[in-house]
Parts: C-alpha cells; structure tokens; sequence
C-alpha cells in the first residue's frame, strides 16, 4: 500500500508539472504572438468596384448591425451573458445565419453598411470567411479580434473559443478614398490582455464631389466585459475624433455597437437581469457641441444571450438598446428605425438610418 501511495504521489507531481509547464508555454506563446496594433493603420479595400462620387446634399440609406459572428441566432446562447455555449452548434448553422443576413442587407440596397463582429478565420464559426462574404461596393475590414487561442472563460481548456480573427466590416456604394483603422484604449493588463479584444474605430473618408469637405464615417464596436472605464475612455477618444473632424468641415457619422444604453433606453426597457451582463450608459452630455445620438426605441436592438430566444419568457428575457449612430450637426436625419427581425440570425436587430448631407 505504501508503495502504491508512493506511485500515485509520483504521478500526480508529474501530471501537476506537466500541466503547469504546458500552462506557462501557452501563456509565453500568445504573449509572444499577441496582436498588438499600431495606433494608426492604413486598410487595404477587400473589394473597391464603387465608382461613383458622393455627390452634394446626398440622400443615404445606412445599416448598422452587430451580425455576432453569424454565430448568436435564436437558438444560441452565450457563456459571458449567463448561457452555456460559445459557438453556434455546426458550420451549418453559421452559414444559415450568415446567408439571412446577407439576404437582409441585399434587400434593403443600403448605400453604406456598417457591420460589427465579422469574422474571417475563426475557429467559433469554422474558419468560414464572413468578411469576403459580405463585402460589396468599396469594403473595408479591419481586425479588433486576433488571437491564436481563447480558452472559455468557465471551463478553460474545456471547449474554448480557439482560434479568434474577426473584426469590424465596412461597405460603401460609393468611392473611398482611403480607411484607416484607430486603436482604442484596451483596458486589461496582462495575462488577460492578450486573449482580449484590441478595440478600434474603422474610419473611411469619402470625397464629395465638387467639395473639399469629406464623409467621415466611422465604424465602432466599444468595450463590453470591462468594469466600465473601458467604455469611459473608448467613447471620450471617438467623441474627440468626431469633433475633430467636424471642425474640419467634415460631415460626421459614427454607427455600431456602443455597448452602452442610450437615453430613455432603461426606461423602455429595465435591465431585469444585472447579475449577467450590465451596459453602460451614454449621456447626452458626452456629445459634442451639437451632434446628435440617433436611435429607435419602439424596437430593441440587442437582447440578452442567457437562453434561446424566447420572447414569450418575459422573466427571463432582458432587451437593450445599446446600438445606434452619432450625426454631426451638417447631417439631416430623415428617418430612424431598428428592424424588428425578432433576433433570428445574430443577437443584435439592425439599424436603418436614412439622412442627407447639408
């Protein structure tokens, strides 16, 4: 018996070395391999068949839309919102979520779409490259996802995330001239750093024909998971960069995902469920001088991924509206609405924004 005790001590210290060793050498490898971005990027187009000029006092039809990796339809829950899954079940579900959003932004022949949590190689939606996918008219993707391998949060080496490169996708019927990815300000240190999202700001300036002024249009997905400074100092540096460029005399429109409720949004929709996941909240105040929050709030635009989606269960199942755009004071806005698509193919509604520049 003495002996035996011996051996399985034997074992375990092996096994505890092994682990802490193969512990360390992940943890050496992706600090090695970590993506670490530079401040300012130049974006090379995925796709750059729009012709046409901007022309003066256009009248645009925008989406904006959190596709959630084409992985977090109705069926799907998450492990960070209080769920048990990390992916969609198979490659097949992913690309039947991917086919219905593509068919709904085909529909709606929106001049420019800004599209948040598409996914070119990742192991969560099996290496399916959404991005190429979707791209149409000048496309631009820019990562603020990139890591080699993302343990799950609860059960780490037990079905992970794996392999992780996904990003913020935008497209334009008309020309470009040039994008650029900006860094955010990331707020976790290391170790947990560097299986985190790098966020960012993917900026496309259109020409106006017969104008020196720009379209600046901004593409944002901010910080979720943090402990809200995150989010505090995100929406400070995209606030400082779109008065910037308004003072410019740029015309301004920044859409995506804030992950933070806009005003009277808890009011419309109480967060019932703060123990899974709290927003953050945006202020009128932040602004500004003279910009504009646009959203809806007869629709919300996100719901939370506890369970399946089950809209009849009224306990369990919480909204938001944290997605929307920001206009500069030089843009009309004509319309706003969140379509209703009752979360079938991502865990975010889109937003359709109809304005005109002047």
């Amino acid at each position: 018996m003495k002996k035996f005790f011996k051996k399985l001590f034997k074992f375990l210290l092996i096994l505890i070395l092994v682990i802490v060793l193969g512990l360390g050498a992940l943890i050496g490898w992706l600090s090695a391999t970590e993506y670490q971005p530079a401040p300012i990027e130049p974006i090379a187009p995925l796709s750059d068949t729009a012709q046409e000029k901007l022309p003066q006092g256009a009248k645009l039809e925008i989406l904006s839309w959190n596709i959630g990796y084409a992985g977090l339809g109705k069926d799907s829950d998450f492990v960070l919102d209080g769920g048990e899954n990390m992916r969609a079940a198979d490659k097949a579900t992913v690309a039947e979520y991917l086919a219905g959003i593509g068919a709904t932004i085909d529909e709606g022949n929106y001049d420019l779409v800004l599209l948040q949590e598409v996914d070119t190689n990742s192991a969560r939606t099996y290496s399916i490259n959404e991005a190429e996918k979707l791209a149409s008219g000048d496309a631009f993707h820019a990562l603020n996802y990139s890591c080699g391998y993302v343990p799950n949060p609860n059960t780490y080496f037990i079905d992970p995330f794996g392999k992780v490169h996904s990003g913020l996708l935008t497209c334009s019927n008309y020309a470009v001239e040039k994008a650029e990815r900006q860094s955010l300000p990331c707020p976790f240190s290391w170790p947990l750093r560097i299986v985190n999202l790098k966020r960012c700001l993917l900026v496309s300036y259109l020409p106006i024909e017969g104008s020196d002024s720009q379209l600046v249009l901004v593409n944002l997905h901010l910080e979720a998971y943090d402990d809200g400074e995150g989010k505090i100092a995100q929406t400070k540096q995209l606030m400082d960069f779109l008065a910037a460029e308004y003072q410019k005399g740029n015309y301004v429109i920044a859409g995506g995902d804030f992950n933070q409720v806009f005003p009277g949004a808890l009011e419309a929709y109480p967060n019932t469920h703060p123990e899974n996941w709290i927003p953050g909240m945006l202020e009128e105040g932040s602004l500004p001088e003279g910009f504009s929050y646009v959203y809806d709030l007869a629709v919300p635009s996100c719901r939370l991924l506890n369970q399946p989606y089950d809209p009849a269960d009224t306990v369990n199942t919480q909204h938001y509206v944290i997605d929307g755009l920001i206009v500069s004071p030089n843009v009309t806005v004509d319309t706003v609405e969140t379509l209703d698509l009752g979360f079938e193919n991502a865990d975010h509604n889109p937003v359709h924004l109809s304005v005109t520049l002047g």
